[in-house]
Order: structure tokens, then C-alpha cells, then sequence
């Protein structure tokens, strides 16, 4: 059996694609690549582009896992065949879809990567404070941690969204949902050191109004926004990443962190300590609880740990035991 028919099928199928959803070199020779790996399958077994079957499919995802192509691999490459499967279906090559009722299995979830509170201190202590840039640094990533704020919450917030006095904050989350988030003491008071102007006996010129953090970096300019670029202008998220990363740079462990990661560990510190899960659901503002109860496997973990570390039996490095029933 040649391979023309699954060749002319494919051409056409990525000429099409080109067309109609421009798209780019790459991603049309990554395309290609699967299309041309599921046409040898087929071609070694016989089957025509009008004889594709459930079967057919299901044996060709089995040699993937044979391969050692993972689940999302897998996914990849069903995707793309799915579109020309599609094609062929319209084009009346095929009579009916035999992908719609193939079911792949759900793919694990990524745990979440966090820090244990003893590094979350260690990258707060990197700042250097004493500058208007790390002051502004020093009130986000308390509050990113502190709040759990999304990254575009945080650089997102505007004056009248805060008050310190009753120590709440307005988030607007996704979709334009607002949620109160309780701002802590740390993050209360590294925001009022950003804030608030310094006494009149610690301004360098006597005659200038002294000016807080944020107003030098605003340079004379009128804002809303909480945070400030060096531009004077409301720090982006870019900004913001460049500058968490700029400071855990510091401690080559803390490299790998990203905004997101201050997220994560706010909620898995909350639960650790004993928080319900729907309040830290409510804090984080999810709409779906699922979404949260990722964090019970972050805790239960850290339990697993504790009760190892901690029980008499459980630090046993070996426990002798016997099979029942066997005498002395």
C-alpha cells in the first residue's frame, strides 16, 4: 500500500489551515510532523483515509504509549488529528467521526511549587527598603503574599481600593468580580512605609515638603495607582516580575519563583495553619472550590512530613515485623 492518499489528505489539510487561520511556518511543520507520524502508522496498517476507524485510532494511541510518549504528548498529537479527521469528515472521505467518542484520560495536576515560610523571609529580607523602588517592592510582595493577590490585581490596584485602618482591601478579580481580601499586619505595615510621608525632621531639604516612596516615583506626576514604575507610571506585570526576580536572584534556591508562586503559598500556608477551605476559596476569589482544593494536597503532604518527622513510631527507620500466624 503508497502513501499518496494520506500525503494528498495532509497537503490539502495545511494548505486549508494556512488559509484560514494563518497559520505560522512552525506550527504548520509542527502540525505536519504529527499528520506525517499518524499516516505511517496507518499506511503499516493497511488502513485507507476512508477506512478510519475507532480501532485504528486506538491502536495508533496505544504505539504512542509504547513509544513512551507521555499523556500530554499524546493529547498533542490526537489534536491534530482530530482537525484533519474533521476534514476528511466534511469533505464525505469519512461517513461519521470516529474520534468523538474517544476518551483519553484526565491529566494529573501539577502541584503547585511553594515556599516554606522560612525562604518567604529570606526574599523579603533581600530588599533593600531604604529606597523608594524597594519600599514600593517590599509593600507588593508583602501584600502579594500576605492578600494572595493575582499578579493583575496586585499592580492593578487603585488608592481608594485600600484601607489600612480597617486593614481590608477591594480586589478585582477576573471577569470584574470584587472580593474583600484582609491585608496583615506585615503587608499594613509595608504599605504605610511606601505611603505615608517621612517626619519633616528626616527630610534632606527643610524647605521641600517631604515626600513619601511613592511620590518619588511619581515625579511630580498625578495617579491612582498604588504602585509606581521609575518611569512614574503604574507598574506593569512585566515590572513586577523583573523585580521579584531581580531580588531572588540573590539566593540561587529562590531562582525558580515567579509572582504566582507568593499565590500559591498563601493559600498553603493558610491551610497548613488550620484555615477553612472556604474561606481561603473566598480569599482567593475562585468560583469553583475544585480549583482550591488543590492545596489540601500541597497540605496534606506537609502533614505527611510532620507526622514523620515528629511520631515516635513513624521515625522508626525499620520496624521489625513478622508475618501473622508464625510462631518463635
Amino acid at each position: 500500500m503508497n502513501d499518496v492518499a494520506w500525503d494528498s489528505a495532509i497537503d490539502r489539510h495545511l494548505a486549508r489551515r494556512a488559509v484560514e487561520r494563518g497559520l505560522a511556518r512552525n506550527s504548520l511543520e509542527a502540525y505536519g510532523r504529527d499528520l506525517a507520524d499518524f499516516a505511517r502508522f496507518c499506511v503499516a496498517g493497511k488502513v485507507e483515509p476512508g477506512a478510519l476507524d475507532g480501532l485504528a485510532l486506538g491502536a495508533w494511541l496505544q504505539s504512542l504509549a509504547s513509544r513512551g510518549l507521555g499523556p500530554r504528548s499524546q493529547r498533542r498529537y490526537l489534536s491534530s488529528v482530530r482537525g484533519l479527521i474533521r476534514e476528511l469528515v466534511e469533505n464525505h472521505t469519512l461517513e461519521r467521526d470516529p474520534a468523538a467518542a474517544l476518551r483519553l484520560r484526565p491529566l494529573p495536576r501539577r502541584l503547585p511549587r511553594t515556599l516554606v515560610p522560612r525562604d518567604i523571609e529570606v526574599l523579603l529580607g533581600a530588599i533593600d527598603a531604604s529606597t523608594p523602588r524597594g519600599a514600593r517592592d517590599r509593600a507588593m510582595l508583602e501584600l502579594a503574599y500576605g492578600s494572595g493577590l493575582r499578579v493583575s490585581e496586585l499592580v492593578g490596584i487603585r488608592l481608594h481600593q485600600i484601607d489600612l485602618e480597617s486593614g481590608l482591601l477591594m480586589a478585582l478579580g477576573k471577569g470584574g468580580k470584587e472580593r474583600v481580601v484582609p491585608i496583615g499586619g506585615a503587608a499594613k505595615r509595608a504599605l504605610l512605609e511606601y505611603l505615608r510621608k517621612p517626619g519633616s525632621g528626616n527630610a534632606r531639604d527643610e524647605k521641600a515638603p517631604p515626600r513619601s516612596p511613592r511620590e518619588h516615583l511619581l515625579k511630580g506626576r498625578t495617579n491612582s495607582a498604588v504602585f509606581i514604575s521609575r518611569l512614574g507610571k503604574p507598574m506593569t506585570r512585566q515590572a513586577f516580575f523583573k523585580a521579584l526576580k531581580g531580588w531572588a536572584a540573590t539566593d540561587r534556591r529562590l531562582r525558580w519563583v515567579s509572582p504566582h508562586t507568593l499565590r500559591h503559598c498563601f493559600a498553603t500556608h493558610l491551610l497548613e495553619g488550620g484555615a477553612d477551605l472556604r474561606a481561603v476559596q473566598e480569599m482567593l476569589g475562585h468560583s469553583d472550590i475544585s480549583t482550591t482544593q488543590i492545596y489540601t494536597h500541597l497540605s496534606r503532604s506537609h502533614l505527611r512530613k510532620v507526622h514523620r518527622s515528629f511520631h515516635p513510631r513513624a521515625m522508626l527507620a525499620q520496624v521489625s515485623a513478622r508475618p501473622l500466624g508464625t510462631q518463635d
